[in-house]
């Protein structure tokens, strides 16, 4: 019995594994009815009483402006095209920084790995997490292209309350379709990305002008995955 218990924790952990890599699959040629991440805070908002309704809006990646490609690959990871999964000077600059205020706050996340998260994984912040969330990355970059990885992620994006991916969320602040986004209002939605809900409520807030702005000067440099 005691035998028993002490694999049930490795008998989850594969069949957990399992269950992602068959999704990372299949997600190579079907999109996600939703993600974990969606489903976690559609919650949240139920058990708070609050009526949010979900607007996900799934897209093709050719019905994505170039313009908002280039602006999350200038906020979000200027490496993509380039690195399999994982930027290590970025993870041990976010150690360090954990490491110095004792709590895991900066993660070092590529668009690979924050994906990752957002199907799979909760919003919680934990080494034990990071680690599946590695796991996870890896298996997503060993079977799927950059070009799917990165429709995957314009799609999951959390950009307002209820507001997922890139299709509705150019709805929800421009009404106009994500194929048309001006690089203006592209680098106003990647500046959103890190601090979705506090930005719906704070639209004023000088640290979304701030980061806009910045956004805008990389965006030229960013370099996009090849087909």
């Amino acid at each position: 019995m005691l035998k028993w218990l002490l694999a049930l924790p490795f008998a989850a952990v594969i069949l957990f594994n399992a269950y992602v890599y068959g999704n990372i699959i299949t997600y190579r040629a079907v999109a996600p009815q939703a993600s974990s991440f969606m489903t976690m805070r559609m919650s949240e908002y139920r058990q708070a009483g609050k009526q949010v309704a979900l607007d996900y809006r799934w897209v093709a990646y050719d019905d994505i402006s170039t313009n908002l490609k280039k602006a999350l690959i200038a906020s979000e990871d200027a490496k993509f095209a380039e690195h399999g999964g994982f930027d290590w000077s970025g993870i041990r600059n976010a150690i360090k920084r954990n490491q110095r205020s004792g709590q895991v706050r900066a993660g070092g996340s590529t668009i690979s790995q924050q994906l990752s998260k957002n199907l799979f994984l909760n919003d919680s912040r934990s080494y034990i997490r990071k680690v599946e969330e590695a796991a996870i990355t890896a298996m997503l970059e060993a079977t799927t292209d950059k070009d799917r990885i990165f429709a995957l992620y314009l799609n999951m994006i959390e950009w307002g309350p209820g507001v997922f991916g890139a299709e509705a969320a150019s709805q929800y602040f421009f009404k106009k379709p994500a194929a048309g986004l001006t690089k203006q209002q592209a680098a106003q939605l990647a500046a959103r990305v890190p601090r979705p809900l506090y930005y719906a409520e704070n639209p004023r807030d000088r640290t979304l002008r701030n980061r806009t702005n910045i956004i805008l000067r990389r965006m030229g440099s960013a370099e996009l995955p090849e087909n």
